[in-house]
């Protein structure tokens, strides 16, 4: 009988267990994971679950019943520490080895640790898993200052996150922006202004020399310029990497993540990879992409589940992200390295709440964002896909609609 595994305990785990059974596999799955939990996906850790907007039960892929009645055989708890291409099999901490037809890597990624005296003191938290959530939960809960150190994504919705819960925060990033690398100058600006109104220290341009700990607990935060930020609690969200450890001892290849191809195949033909791990040619941008974001967990199961079964389909949906910060909503579309655009173009004012920004080069659209602004993505994509020229006059007027501009 044949039999797939899947190692991971997210989102594109629990997705492709679902999607293996809805292909009509009906022989052996087994989901594998180091986590105590049942499969969970992380938006909530830093959105509706970690301001309590949303119940725990909510953040699971499928309840426990699901994977009895489905025939997953779920072994939570148990981490990975081998794989052998060679004899097909996986062997566990436990000392178990199970044998694969086709395996699923889907092991995520992993918070970057800060690297600085004091950082291992207590009250020094990292938001990727579950329980991480809980532990911030309880320090929102318990109110105080809090110090955010990186102005990513997750430092800035738990900044959110906390001022919403009457915490005192300061932001601390190196960088000159929030979000810089991600969305450049012209649109990190409206994030870093909308947290300062609401009331958010950020602290820009600014490194981190030491924590100031107190009877083991942390006290603050000493930057490099030598003032200090006191804190009752630190959230660290300086990036995360790939999870590839697993596949690096495998002799997969690894170049940021593991690397596949549009079928999601890594370079063993017996084990795919998808979610945050996976670093996947995309067909449309001609080059491998590694997206660290939810859209990729959701979607790529399809495809990677198709093909564990013997078809051949390709993985092309481009990349989509969404954040959630105080009254601002906003949906992502598109990919643009670092600088690579010429020219944003804004259609509505930023300073009005309701707005959609595209990255430009030489007049192609690269990507989009909509802020506020609701059931867009799928025009903002076909614009993307046309690789057309399009006037930045037409481009900016509201009155021209998004489909026309094509």
């Amino acid at each position: 009988m044949t039999a797939h595994m899947i190692v991971g305990g997210g989102l594109a785990a629990g997705k492709t267990a679902e999607a293996l059974r809805a292909g009509g596999h009906d022989g052996e799955i087994v989901l594998i994971s180091d986590e105590p939990h049942l499969p969970y996906e992380r938006p909530p850790l830093s959105k509706s679950y970690l301001m309590g907007t949303s119940e725990r039960e909510r953040v699971f892929v499928h309840p426990q019943s699901w994977y009895a009645e489905h025939g997953i055989d779920l072994r939570l708890g148990q981490p990975v520490t081998a794989l052998d291409s060679a004899a097909r099999t996986l062997t566990l901490a436990a000392g178990a080895t199970v044998r694969y037809d086709t395996c699923l890597l889907a092991t995520g990624s992993v918070p970057r640790r800060l690297d600085v005296p004091g950082a291992d003191a207590a009250g020094v938290h990292y938001l990727r898993k579950l329980d991480e959530s809980d532990n911030i939960k309880s320090v929102l809960g318990a109110g105080g200052a809090l110090a955010v150190i990186g102005a990513g994504w997750i430092g800035l919705e738990v900044a959110a996150a906390a001022r919403s819960a009457g915490l005192a925060v300061t932001v601390v990033e190196a960088a000159e922006l929030p979000l810089l690398r991600v969305l450049g100058p012209e649109v990190a600006r409206i994030f870093a202004q909308l947290h300062r109104d609401h009331d958010v220290d950020l602290r820009l341009g600014s490194g981190v020399d030491s924590l100031r700990v107190e009877d083991a607990h942390v006290r603050g935060v000493r930057l490099n310029d030598g003032s200090e930020v006191a804190a009752d609690a630190v959230v660290v969200g300086v990036g995360i990497g790939p999870e590839v450890s697993l596949a690096r001892k495998a002799g997969l290849r690894i170049y940021d993540g593991v690397l596949a191809d549009e079928h999601l195949r890594t370079s063993d033909p017996h084990v795919f990879a998808a979610g945050d791990v996976v670093n996947a040619f995309h067909p449309f941008y001609g080059r491998p992409v590694r997206v660290e974001h939810w859209a990729n967990a959701l979607n790529q199961p399809t495809v990677v589940a198709a093909n564990m079964l013997g078809g051949d389909q390709s993985y092309d949906a481009l990349p989509y992200f969404y954040t959630d910060q105080y009254d601002l909503g906003m949906e992502y579309v598109g990919y643009v390295e670092p600088g690579g655009y010429d020219e944003i173009v804004f259609r509505g004012r930023p300073d009005s709440g309701e707005f959609i920004a595209f990255w430009c080069r030489e007049q192609q659209v690269l990507a989009g964002m909509n802020v506020n602004v609701w059931d867009v993505v799928d025009p903002i994509k076909a614009i993307i896909r046309s690789r057309a020229a399009i006037d930045p006059v037409r481009l900016a007027d509201p009155s021209v609609e998004l489909a026309d501009l094509i």
